[in-house]
């Protein structure tokens, strides 16, 4: 290594201890705009100091989670479409699907459900790379199998698409945040496990307090496993957070911290009547092959992504 090398690496070190020494400080988060300035600049310098750029996370797994939003059953059972959707698109890919947490309905729909996506394209990116443009409202308009009358419904659902961190790599990004910081709630969990799970609390719950962000999970059998699993995903979406915070500031856009699940926010609509079509409202890429799409055949929406 040259002396100007050296330097600079040592200058980048001083300036990375500096930046990590303050957010271990208990009024850290008390700012949030300098918390997120914090952050940023805090993974600049280890990309800087590794001789790497951004967007390191495209090639590595993701965690999906997909929320019902307005139309009851309906909305629910969509949630359950594209949990279908995104499985077939996996199996097409030999993306690895690992389910974390689910909160189903009496009909097979989905309150909420959550999952781990592993695996590499064939162009190097990696599951969080592929669908991290998939997050945001998602709008279903067809006839309600739910509807004694037979009446057109139009229904939400959001997905929401995060980096999978590991519990060293999440420390590396964020830095170690102070436990005091961190809420867990208890319960029985309702995954599978066997006996021991059900008859104790194992499933964990952690709340961000600072940005009421919060993860879960209930598929492993341990208490101590779950709050693991559950560290890692809230990681992921404190980060994610902070990278859409700071790439809509650049963009001189006003930040929402809370996306409605409604009508007006969606950024993608599936017609199954009166006509069939699936339009991406942000790229303007539309198809009649309804079927297809919701069968997993993605490739066109996911390439015309790449640009966003």
């Amino acid at each position: 290594m040259n002396d100007t090398k050296k330097t600079s690496t040592e200058t980048l070190q001083k300036e990375l201890n500096d930046l990590e020494a303050g957010m271990a400080r208990a009024d850290f988060w008390a700012d949030k705009d300098k918390a997120q300035a914090t952050i940023k600049r805090i993974q600049d310098v280890k990309a800087e100091m590794a001789g790497g750029t951004g967007g390191t996370y495209d090639a590595g797994n993701a965690v999906m989670t997909i929320f019902s939003g307005a139309g009851g059953d309906d909305a629910e059972d969509f949630s359950g479409m594209l949990l279908q959707m995104y499985l077939k698109y996996c199996q097409r890919k030999n993306f690895g699907v690992t389910v974390l947490h689910e909160n189903e309905n009496d009909h097979g729909g989905y309150r909420n459900v959550t999952v781990e996506i592993a695996g590499k394209g064939e162009d190097g990116r990696g599951a969080y790379g592929t669908l991290k443009n998939e997050s945001g409202v998602h709008r279903l308009v067809r006839v309600s199998p739910f509807n004694a009358a037979a009446k057109r419904h139009t229904s939400f659902s959001m997905v929401e698409v995060i980096p999978k961190f590991e519990k060293t790599s999440a420390r590396d990004i964020i830095g170690d945040i102070p436990e005091t910081e961190f809420r867990f709630e208890l319960s029985r969990s309702s995954g599978p496990g066997g006996q021991n799970v059900n008859k104790r609390e194992t499933a964990v719950r952690v709340v961000h307090i600072p940005s009421n962000l919060s993860a879960q999970s209930d598929n492993e059998r341990s208490q101590a496993q779950n709050k693991e699993k559950a560290m890692q995903i809230l990681y992921g979406k404190i980060y994610k957070a902070m990278e859409e915070d700071r790439i809509k500031k650049e963009h001189g856009m006003y930040i929402s911290k809370t996306t409605q699940i409604e009508w007006g926010n969606q950024i993608r609509s599936y017609v199954l009547h009166p006509y069939k079509m699936v339009k991406d409202h942000r790229i303007g890429a539309e198809t009649s092959q309804v079927d297809a799409v919701l069968g997993g055949d993605l490739d066109d929406f996911i390439e015309a992504e790449k640009d966003l």
